[in-house]
């Protein structure tokens, strides 16, 4: 069976991130300016936990906020200079549109036209 990876997990405090290092009983917490810098300074506490035995490469799993998906979606914008994405909210005040009603054509198209192809086909 494979050894328990190690966690760590970010957490943005304004333009600082907290970085927790959880390996089993021990955790690591420390502060960085950026996200990159709270990379760096993650992959540091792991080394100190670790050692730098290179046959042993533990697995890392980085989360931001729980979420890995999100960490390396936002590491990546800040990794190339890009701003991190946003979802839009959706305005209050304006109605979102009537859902199309179970068999409503929601395209402009004159079906006439398949039933013909259909017939010559067949023949």
């Amino acid at each position: 069976m494979g050894a328990t990876p190690i966690l760590v997990n970010y957490q943005p405090q304004g333009e600082d991130w907290t970085v927790n290092v959880r390996s089993e009983d021990t955790v690591l917490t420390e502060q960085a300016p950026g996200l990159i810098a709270a990379r760096d300074r993650a992959d540091q506490m792991v080394e100190q936990l670790t050692g730098t035995d290179a046959e042993r490469k533990p697995t890392v799993v980085h989360l931001l906020e729980g979420d890995a998906f999100a960490f390396t979606t936002a590491y990546l914008h800040a990794r190339h200079g890009l701003s991190t994405p946003t979802r839009p909210e959706p305005e209050a005040d304006t109605p979102a549109g009537d859902p199309p009603r179970v068999g409503e054509n929601t395209q402009e198209m004159d079906l006439s036209e398949l039933a013909d192809e259909t017939e010559d086909e067949g023949n």
